[in-house]
């Protein structure tokens, strides 16, 4: 059955209608979480290999791989643009790797012993040149007119990890081997004027993997730059999972499951000079795709819980706005994004996901629309802060109101908070905004001193971004104080204990404070032995006094850089 279904990360409450005779469901979400569609489509397969777009035609091509065995089936689903399924092309060997070409009039299916090459608006088989079996599963790329696919061959399905993977293409419908080859999985990209991408998967035999960038637009393909990433001691070793080049071609981003999104320069394969943020934490690298305008970029992962496991973003790496964040959540949307997973239609209106649940035996179609308008967010009034009297090492609530034009967010707006004091500037997080537009910073201040606290709003592919505010708080010092029990009366043959209690707020001290006593009598005023405070805070003082009648205690903590000073005193009429 065919699904439509809105993450519920993305609106609190749906519309479903069902289309006749489609066995589509459509989940529709009211005006008011328009923040983005996601329509979703439950494909027929088991196994997954490749997605490719045609963008004359609006169709969606998803190919099951089904490798493994000379008596596996393969098929092609293909779907609209809207994500109805429109024809499934079964095929009596297994299937993988699908290429669209250029100007979107046909359509490169990679089978077991063939590359099928058919007429994307027709559906219509044109040719089924034979090429050299594979055995592991196919990559294919269409660059100067012609396909190009990998061929792998082994005697054991087992073997594919590692098995020598051939770069073979067709020149005038005839066969033509390449000479390109290494070990394992080779991946293939495509990119304008006629370039690709080969990347190699990670595996015993190739520890080190690299990445490519080869002019097809000859009759054999030229390599223009290459990289590994593995350090002199082995480390930093490439985990591919995904390639993808920008519209422009100057960009290349990498889908790496061991240092997430890599963002390289493409003419000599170099570090981008500004990279992407991390994924979140708990999220794997799978998946990476460049809007057809340049304007976005999409990365998949896989993530459990309420991790996302996609983040649509800006492809520009130095815009901040806030992604907008999926949470695949089982047997209605599959669990992570498959990598390999994603391509978007050359407008950039629709991105195209394929996920998988956690056994990997079920596979969902997500066509997600992102919002084509963004509306104005602003800050009003000042801040406030409480308590009144802000202290180091206590809490400090910091309040403000936002508000922002066009529907209300489907998911709640966020403000980024900092703290700017004599160390420095400190990142606070974010904070939610509440329905009415408020919000609070919390903070816990560990400085004495003017600390400014500053909020922002970064944006969303909903809301523009919004300069923010700032207020300055002075810190004190927390207080701290004595209180004493002595008793009214004592004798100068039984002493005099008294007892008491050291009370500290804010930061806990480093250590257990050590108060000094000072006895005064009518003899005069001299210093005692000290009194260390115990972890609850109470202490115990024991003198011998060396006069009778009023005898006056006095005990007192000097303070730190982060509490005050306190003392106390206490009288005690003393007798022989």
């Amino acid at each position: 059955m065919n699904t439509v279904h809105r993450p519920r990360r993305l609106a609190a409450s749906i519309l479903a209608a069902a289309l006749a005779g489609t066995g589509l469901t459509v989940a529709v979400a009211p005006a008011a979480h328009a923040a983005a569609s996601d329509v979703v489509a439950k494909l027929p397969i088991s196994t997954y290999s490749a997605l490719a777009v045609d963008n004359v035609h609006q169709r969606v091509f998803v190919a099951d791989a089904n490798v493994g065995s000379n008596y596996n089936y393969g098929l092609v689903a293909v779907y609209t643009f809207t994500g109805e399924r429109v024809s499934t092309i079964n095929f009596s060997y297994h299937v993988s790797g699908l290429a669209v070409s250029a100007d979107g009039s046909t359509l490169y299916v990679g089978q077991r012993y063939g590359i099928f090459v058919y007429d994307t608006e027709t559906l219509a088989l044109k040719s089924a040149p034979g090429v050299y079996a594979d055995q592991c599963g196919r990559e294919v790329v269409v660059a100067g007119g012609k396909p190009y696919y990998t061929t792998q061959w082994t005697d054991y399905a087992s073997q594919c990890g590692t098995a020598t993977t051939q770069l073979d293409t067709l020149v005038g419908g005839n066969l033509q081997r390449t000479g390109w080859n290494d070990a394992g999985k080779l991946l293939l990209e495509g990119g304008p004027n006629d370039t690709f991408v080969m990347g190699q998967a990670l595996n015993a035999a190739a520890p080190n993997p690299f990445v490519s960038v080869f002019d097809g637009s000859g009759d054999t393909p030229v390599r223009t730059a290459t990289r590994r990433f593995a350090d002199d001691a082995g480390g930093g070793a490439l985990n591919l999972k995904d390639v993808a080049v920008s519209p422009d071609g100057a960009k290349i981003a990498l889908a790496d499951a061991a240092a997430g999104t890599r963002l390289l320069n493409t003419s000599d394969l170099s570090d981008a000079a500004t990279g992407y943020r991390p994924l979140p934490d708990g999220a794997t690298a799978t998946s990476v795709a460049f809007s057809g305008d340049g304007k976005y970029l999409a990365r998949g992962a896989a993530a459990t819980g309420t991790t996302p496991d996609l983040l649509v973003q800006p492809a520009d790496p130095a815009d901040s706005t806030a992604p907008l964040e999926f949470v695949f959540e089982g047997s209605q949307d599959g669990d992570q994004v498959v990598p390999r997973g994603m391509e978007w239609s050359a407008d950039g209106s629709r991105l195209f996901a394929v996920t998988t649940n956690a056994a990997g035996n079920q596979f969902w179609l997500h066509i997600i629309q992102p919002p084509a308008v963004q509306y104005d967010v602003r800050f009003t009034g000042a801040l406030t802060h409480s308590p009144a009297q802000a202290v180091a090492g206590e809490a400090l609530a910091v309040r403000g109101k936002l508000e922002w034009d066009g529907p209300a967010p489907g998911e709640p707006l966020k403000v980024k908070a900092t703290r700017t004091d004599a160390n420095g500037t400190h990142d606070l997080g974010t904070f939610t905004v509440k329905d009415d537009g408020s919000y609070t910073v919390l903070d816990e201040p560990d400085l004495v001193g003017d600390a400014t606290y500053s909020v922002s709003y970064l944006g969303d592919l909903t809301h523009r971004p919004a300069d923010g505010l700032s207020t300055t708080v002075t810190v004190g010092k927390a207080p701290t104080s004595i209180t004493l029990n002595a008793p009214a009366e004592a004798s100068q043959a039984t002493g005099v204990q008294i007892t008491g209690t050291f009370t500290a707020q804010g930061k806990a001290l480093p250590e257990r404070a050590t108060l000094k006593v000072q006895r005064t009598d009518r003899l005069g005023s001299g210093v005692l032995t000290s009194v260390t405070v115990a972890a609850d805070g109470t202490f115990t003082l024991n003198d011998l006094p060396r006069s009778r009648r009023d005898v006056t205690y006095t005990v007192s903590w000097p303070g730190d850089d982060l509490h005050l000073a306190s003392t106390a005193s206490a009288t005690v009429f003393v007798t022989r």
